[in-house]
């Protein structure tokens, strides 16, 4: 086997995770996959590259030779992509899911004011597949961390495929939608396991995702955490914006991440429900490093902007800034509970 780029960064982004779990994560990859990786190129460069151990990886004596030698290589691959991508008169094409607002895109263009900036909004599984096709140069996706919900959704790339590196915008948690003014925003946090019942006793019924929708399978682990579903669904929608019209026009209950709400609708806290994260993924070096800084910074502002419009919401990220540590440059000082 050759060397290759993409080696040099499995390669480095291990060294500076300081673990091949924590690469895996940074690199949207199963663990086995890019510890098979790995293998294969230890046997490329004829050794060891780092000592495995509980605590994390430390580089070998071949790995403290050619590690630097690999960032060095990474370092420069990126400054020579950074500097064509300067000279491109191309349009920055960026993909979400879900839905883009008008004022996401607007905000996006405002803090790369040298681009043309583009937008798409498609399911994750198309966002990942059209970053590694290069026809998206990034993409904001949902992905649910841990083995119960098998990891990045909708990146089920093989060996062979380009790893995509991977941002953090936010963890979002996952709430209980109702009408607004709806008794039940008034008492505070639910307890998931009881979440069916109460809404059973509220006389609500329920809108839920549909089987192959990326949201069904947070929506499942949740509704049933007391030992069943509910068992008054009215009907199966394919997208938050879908859920939130049911809830608002037809008086019904549903579960959503706070950015999936529309005005009218009534957010009510479930604890203990896995958090959904916003990731935004790219292709290697496809896109420079000021560009990255510039994307992530102008997506967690809007991330901010958004939560302000929803005072329930915004109270809550300032009592739990812990919560939120990807948005602490852009949250104000906590207020009391």
């Amino acid at each position: 086997m050759e060397l290759e780029l993409r080696h040099a960064r499995i390669v480095v982004t291990i060294s500076n995770s300081g673990s091949i779990s924590a690469g895996a994560q940074e690199l949207g990859l199963p663990q086995p996959s890019l510890t098979a990786q790995l293998r294969r190129i230890e046997r490329a460069v004829g050794g060891d590259l780092f000592v495995r151990s509980r605590s994390g990886v430390t580089p070998t004596e071949l790995g403290a030779r050619l590690v630097p030698r690999l960032a060095d290589l990474v370092r420069q691959a990126d400054e020579v992509m950074a500097e064509a991508l300067a000279g491109s008169a191309g349009p920055l094409r960026l993909g979400s899911t879900e839905w883009t607002p008008p004022t996401l895109r607007e905000a996006l263009q405002a803090a790369l004011p040298d681009a043309v900036v583009q937008t798409r909004t498609l399911n994750p599984a198309a966002a990942l597949d059209a970053v590694r096709r290069g026809t998206l140069a990034a993409a904001l996706v949902p992905q649910v961390p841990g083995p119960a919900f098998g990891g990045a959704l909708g990146d089920g790339g093989g060996d062979d495929e380009p790893a995509l590196a991977r941002s953090l915008i936010v963890r979002e948690p996952v709430w209980l939608a109702v009408p607004h003014g709806h008794p039940l925003t008034t008492g505070g946090p639910v307890d998931p396991a009881g979440l069916v019942e109460l809404a059973d006793r509220c006389g609500l019924a329920w809108v839920r995702s549909s089987p192959d929708h990326w949201f069904h399978t947070v929506e499942r682990r949740v509704l049933e955490a007391g030992g069943r579903g509910p068992d008054r669904v009215l009907h199966h929608v394919d997208s938050h914006q879908e859920a939130m019209h049911w809830v608002r026009d037809q008086g019904v209950a549903a579960l959503t991440t706070p950015s999936g709400a529309l005005p009218g609708v009534a957010l009510v806290p479930v604890t203990g429900t896995a958090r959904v994260e916003l990731v935004l993924r790219w292709r290697g070096s496809a896109v420079s490093h000021e560009t990255l800084h510039a994307l992530v910074d102008a997506l967690r502002a809007y991330y901010c902007a958004y939560a302000r419009s929803r005072p329930a919401y915004w109270t809550w990220m300032r009592r739990h800034p812990a919560e939120f540590p990807e948005l602490r440059r852009h949250l104000p000082s906590p207020v009391a509970a």
